[in-house]
């Protein structure tokens, strides 16, 4: 990827910059990062530094993150479609519908046929309206809705409408099915995963998940934690 080095002002001006968050990191520890590696190289006390869409901790791939200015252009950016590619599970489902958690049920995998996989597919492609997992950030009353799932409370939750412009999937690994998604801003893909098991009359889970475009831009162009330090300016310069 060519890039020339920033500098300080290039941070306040505001920048667009594009990382591949690691498993297991949250979106906000990456910003946390980033905005230390900011301060410490530019020597600036304040930075503001934000992201456009939230990745779960088990998820990788594109995080678009802003500093300065543009962090302006977070809500616009939030809104551009996304495509993900991953592997849903089928045959048992775990209360957050990733590995987040434990797997709590099993179901039968062997009625399924590569017609009732099609069949499956073209259900969650257009607009639909898709229920979030309670294991998410959305807000209820003020909290988090995974506060009330982990203390096993229970919370009403309202549909919300997606769209999902191209879904596929590659059943040669079957009962794990790979798939590519291309859909709008709100799209749970973790509930895509459990509403594909239902509709197939089994169970399923999402068993990885990666970002690979968010509009117009693309995991391929992205920084590394470790490549985004070797074009921030040194103190000793």
């Amino acid at each position: 990827m060519e890039q020339k080095q920033f500098t300080a002002e290039d941070f306040k001006t505001g920048q667009v910059l594009l990382f591949d968050k690691p498993m297991q990191w949250t979106s906000f520890q990456l910003v946390n990062k980033v905005r230390w590696l900011i301060r410490k190289s530019c020597g600036i006390k304040k930075i503001k530094v934000g992201h456009a869409g939230t990745l779960d901790p088990l998820a990788s791939g594109l995080l678009i993150i802003c500093t300065g200015k543009f962090t302006k252009k977070i809500q616009e950016l939030q809104g551009q479609e996304k495509e993900y590619t991953g592997t849903i599970s089928l045959g048992s489902t775990t209360p957050s519908y990733d590995l987040e958690t434990e797997i709590d049920q099993e179901f039968p995998v062997d009625h399924i046929t590569e017609k009732n996989l099609n069949q499956a597919v073209s259900k969650f492609t257009g607009e639909f309206e898709q229920m979030p997992p309670v294991f998410s950030a959305l807000k209820k009353e003020g909290k988090r809705l995974y506060e009330f799932a982990r203390k096993g409370e229970e919370v009403k939750i309202n549909t919300r409408k997606v769209e999902i412009s191209e879904f596929e999937i590659d059943s040669n690994r079957f009962p794990e099915i790979d798939f590519k998604v291309v859909c709008s801003k709100g799209t749970y893909i973790r509930s895509l995963a459990y509403d594909f098991g239902k509709a197939l009359n089994s169970g399923a889970h999402l068993s990885a998940l990666k970002r690979t475009r968010i509009g117009e831009y693309r995991l391929e162009n992205s920084f590394s934690v470790e490549s985004f330090q070797n074009f921030l300016p040194s103190r000793e310069n």
